[in-house]
Order: C-alpha cells, then sequence, then structure tokens
C-alpha cells in the first residue's frame, strides 16, 4: 500500500486534500463509485439551487415579494377620471342653481310689478264728503227745503238750508278733485297701454270701473248744482278748482312756516350753548369786523378802477386799428 493525496469536494464548494495509503483495485473501485455518487448529488443540489434563484427572479418579475412591492422603477398610479366626473357634475348643479333663483328672482318682480298696477292705482272710493252731503240734504228737506226754489229772504239766503247745502255740495266738490286729477293723468296713458296690448285686462278694467265712478260723481255733482241754484252745475267745477289751489297753497305756505319755525327754534338753542362774549370780547369783534368791511370796500374801488382804465385803453386800441386801416 502507497500513499496517495486525495483531493475531496465539500457540500459548500470547497476542496479538501487528504493523504492516504494506496487501496486495493477493489478499494479503488469502489471509492470511484462513491466519488461518482457524490459528484452526482452535488450536481443535483446545484441544479436545485439553480432552480430556486431563478423561482426568486420569478417572484421579483410577478411582484409576490417585498422587494417587487417596493421596487422604485414601478410606474405611479394616475388619478381617477370617477373624481373629475363628480366634480363637473357638482359645477352643473350649481350654475343651473343659480340660473334657476336669478329667473324666479326676476317673474317674481314682473309679477309683483303687475300686481302693483292691477290692485292699487285704480282701486279708488269717494270721499266721505259725499255721505255727508246726502245727510245735511236730509236734513234740509225735514226743514222745508225745496230743490230748484230760491231763497224766500236775505236771512234765508244767508244761513237758511239752501245755503248749508250749497256749502255741504262744495265740501264733496273740493273732495272730489284728487280723484277727477287722477282720472285726467292717467286716461291718455292707459288709452295707449291697452291700445298696444301693455297692460293686463285686470288693470284695464280697474282703470274703466274708475273713470266711470268719477264721471258719474262729476254728473251728479252738477245736478245736486243746478237743484240748489240753477245755472250754478256750470260754474261749481271751476269754483271747486279754485278752493282746492288755495287750500293746497296754504297747506304748503304752512308747512314751510312750521319747518322754518323749527329751524328757527335750533338755531336759537345752539346760540344758547355757546360761551357769552365779554363786553372786551364784543368789542374786538365789532373791530374785527369793521375792518373786513373796509377791506371789501377798498377791493371793490380798485375793481372799479381797473375796470375803468381797461375801457380807455381799449378806446384807443380801436382807433389805433381804425387809422392803419385808412394808411392801407
Amino acid at each position: 500500500m502507497s500513499y496517495e493525496q486525495q483531493a475531496t469536494v465539500n457540500s459548500d464548494g470547497s476542496t479538501t486534500f487528504e493523504s492516504s495509503e494506496a487501496a486495493s483495485p477493489d478499494e479503488t473501485f469502489q471509492n470511484d463509485n462513491n466519488n461518482n455518487d457524490y459528484n452526482y448529488n452535488n450536481k443535483d443540489t446545484f441544479t436545485d439551487g439553480f432552480d430556486g434563484a431563478g423561482d426568486q427572479q420569478d417572484g421579483a418579475f410577478d411582484g409576490t415579494t417585498e422587494d417587487a412591492a417596493q421596487d422604485p422603477f414601478s410606474a405611479p398610479k394616475g388619478t381617477d377620471p370617477a373624481i373629475y366626473l363628480a366634480l363637473a357634475f357638482v359645477l352643473i348643479v350649481i350654475l343651473y342653481y343659480l340660473n334657476y333663483r336669478r329667473n324666479k328672482k326676476k317673474q317674481m318682480e314682473r309679477e309683483a310689478f303687475f300686481y302693483d298696477m292691477d290692485g292699487d292705482k285704480f282701486n279708488i272710493k269717494l270721499p266721505a264728503a259725499v255721505e255727508e252731503y246726502y245727510d245735511i240734504k236730509e236734513k234740509c228737506e225735514d226743514a222745508g227745503w225745496e230743490p230748484g226754489k230760491p231763497p224766500r229772504t236775505a236771512a234765508e239766503a244767508a244761513n237758511g238750508p239752501a245755503k248749508i247745502l250749497a256749502q255741504a255740495l262744495m265740501k264733496r266738490c273740493i273732495a272730489d278733485i284728487p280723484l277727477v286729477q287722477l282720472i285726467q293723468k292717467e286716461s291718455a296713458g292707459m288709452n295707449k297701454l291697452y291700445s298696444q296690448s301693455m297692460c293686463s285686462v285686470k288693470q284695464w278694467k280697474t282703470y274703466q270701473a274708475a273713470e266711470q265712478m268719477i264721471s258719474q260723481e262729476v254728473e251728479e255733482v252738477r245736478a245736486e248744482a243746478d237743484e240748489i241754484e240753477p245755472g250754478w252745475s256750470q260754474a261749481i267745477w271751476r269754483q271747486a278748482m279754485q278752493y282746492h289751489n288755495m287750500i293746497k297753497n296754504r297747506e304748503e305756505m304752512e308747512a314751510k312756516a312750521k319747518e322754518a319755525a323749527a329751524l328757527q327754534k335750533k338755531l336759537a338753542e345752539e346760540e344758547a350753548k355757546k360761551p357769552k362774549l365779554t363786553p372786551e370780547q364784543q368789542a374786538e369783534k365789532a373791530a374785527q369786523e369793521l375792518l373786513q368791511q373796509e377791506e371789501r370796500e377798498k377791493k371793490a374801488n380798485k375793481k372799479k378802477a381797473s375796470s375803468g382804465s381797461s375801457s380807455s385803453s381799449g378806446g384807443m386800441k380801436k382807433g389805433f386799428l381804425a387809422g392803419s386801416n385808412k394808411k392801407k
């Protein structure tokens, strides 16, 4: 038996060298078989390791491992299109609601305008003086007054039933003047609106009813005037208009007088709140007023002097220009 050096490949891939005695042919054959088995086993192990590495690589591409899930080179996800659709829907709803509110407001304004035109303007009533006149007329008839008969005496004409009834009729006529003016003012405009179909049927009917009522009232006043005094119907409305204007002017003057009195009272109160001046302060104030007056007079004199000089120089210029024209 001789010594021989033998190399052994371990399972981790390293190589170990061992020295041993020379074996017999049978032992050598058996060792060769063992080495072949070992190499075959190592081949299987290497193959299994390669397959495992391949499985890991496939797992990385399939995204089944943590490293693959945390891959920085993976494509980022985009915004969901449903969000844009939802925002567009909300915007459309808001615009529709705003447009609806604007149209509703305009419609309500138009309805309110026509309602005011239809209901309030021509819903007029006769003044209370009309009923008062008929009450007084009934009392006068009970006192012996008869329509169309003039007073028998001067005393009856001055303080009799006819005089009282005439005053009541004039009061009634004066109270009717604002209504007559309203119908006269609106007559042309309403007829034009109705001819152009620019007013409602209700408004037109209300105006017609008011016009008819006022026309009837005018005729009744004239008839009553002729019963009190024949021929008075021709002048009663003109007289009533004059009295109405007189009363209106007097009321305006009284209102202005009240405003002036209130303003004067306010100024007096403010003046009373101011501290009173001593005699020395009053004298100083009077001196300042005199100085200011003197300065104003001086300025006025200077203006007069300058205006006179300018007029004389203007005359000289005109003569000079006329002379130059003659030389030419």
